[in-house]
């Protein structure tokens, strides 16, 4: 009987330690980063090359978001969206996510370290510090917060270039702007459908007066009109062919017109549609980029 109970534990304990590396945001680190090396590689890819920065990528982040959790649980414990992670219902403590924590940096910078650059290296430091020690304080002071963590939050693709080129190109930057302004409309809808759980915790993440409002609405929809232009950059410069190109416009308009709504209605059913929406455009674009690679 003694051993089963210890079975169960291990099994929930590894589930929390799961739970703390925020899975899917890891695996959508992870992808751009794969992207970004496969999109940047001429000739021949080097796949164990690029599975590696994929792993340290999902590490690295695995790793920003426990130290995320760690700072803010207080702040967890407030919201309802937050409430039942780890470290708020005390699966885990705070000792121990910081072990896990360093342990994944470790592991994932050491990755990067033995088979990539110093650039790429250096990088991926920068976006854990960005993410963990800047962007993490700032939710608390102001949308400055959303700007803050669009720089790590775009900075994967980024990574998978320079991992498997060692310079930063126009192509690279132009992959980075995609996902650094996609990031606006991203955080803006969840902030909206979040508003009252983050105000519980004094998060102000809302562009203007903070307010679920036409202001912020119009905001959302400037951000979304820029992908247009952005995600024909890498048609226009020989990156990829005319199919990403239509692809990536398509998707665009689709994704824009979901704004509209929300400017009509100020409703949280809009703010959710642009939610799910902005968790669909960013692969649906990087894919058919890939696929249509030159």
């Amino acid at each position: 009987m003694s051993v089963v109970q210890i079975n169960i534990t291990w099994l929930e304990k590894g589930k929390a330690y799961y739970e703390l590396l925020k899975a899917r945001l890891s695996f959508l680190v992870a992808f751009s980063s794969g992207f970004g090396f496969i999109l940047a590689s001429k000739g021949p890819i080097n796949w164990g090359q690029m599975l590696i920065v994929v792993l340290g990528g999902f590490l690295i982040s695995g790793s920003a978001v426990i130290i995320n959790q760690v700072i803010e649980v207080d702040l967890d414990k407030l919201m309802k969206r937050t409430s039942t992670r780890p470290l708020p219902t005390n699966r885990v403590n705070v000792v121990e996510a910081i072990q896990f924590a360093v342990f994944c940096g470790l592991i994932g910078f050491g990755l990067l370290y033995l088979f990539t650059n110093t650039l790429t290296l250096l990088l991926s430091l920068l976006s854990l510090i960005l993410y963990s020690f800047v962007y993490t304080p700032l939710k608390r002071v102001g949308p400055i917060a959303v700007f803050v963590g669009a720089i790590p939050g775009a900075l994967p693709p980024l990574l998978g270039w320079t991992a498997a080129t060692g310079t930063i190109t126009h192509e690279a930057l132009i992959i980075f702007g995609i996902q650094f302004i996609w990031q606006f409309p991203h955080f803006w809808a969840i902030a909206w459908v979040a508003d009252e759980d983050y105000k519980n915790a004094g998060f102000k993440l809302l562009p203007g007066g903070g307010k679920k409002d036409f202001n912020t609405a119009i905001n959302i929809m400037i951000y979304t009109l820029f992908l247009l232009p952005l995600g024909l950059l890498p048609t226009y410069f020989g990156l990829t062919g005319i199919t990403s190109g239509v692809i990536v416009t398509i998707c665009g308009i689709l994704f824009l017109a979901q704004t509209f709504s929300l400017m009509k209605d100020n409703s949280r059913k809009s703010a959710l549609k642009i939610m799910f929406g902005s968790f669909i455009y960013l692969p649906i674009v990087q894919i058919s980029y890939l696929l249509d690679k030159i």
